[in-house]
């Protein structure tokens, strides 16, 4: 869990007592924000994994789960010279 997240939690909570202040409106946003990037990146990680399973190439798919683990770490992934 990175920190977005509790605190997307947390605001959550606390939504569910009182009406959110506009700053925490917009955290919230910013939050869910990099919540659906995380997501859009995970996705395109495990569609590329399957990509490379499903032809055989094992060395994209080491690199594929090379990233998603740092993803899962850093919350974030380097493509080197790939982009």
């Amino acid at each position: 869990m990175f920190p977005y997240h509790a605190r997307m939690a947390e605001l959550w909570s606390l939504n569910k007592k009182r009406l959110l202040t506009d700053a925490e409106l917009i955290e919230l946003d910013q939050c869910m924000s990099l919540n659906a990037k995380h997501c859009w990146t995970l996705a395109r990680l495990q569609n590329e994994s399957l990509m490379a399973s499903m032809t055989d190439d094992v060395e994209w798919q080491h690199e594929t789960c090379a990233r998603m683990e740092e993803l899962q770490i850093t919350g974030k992934v380097s493509y080197g010279d790939v982009l």
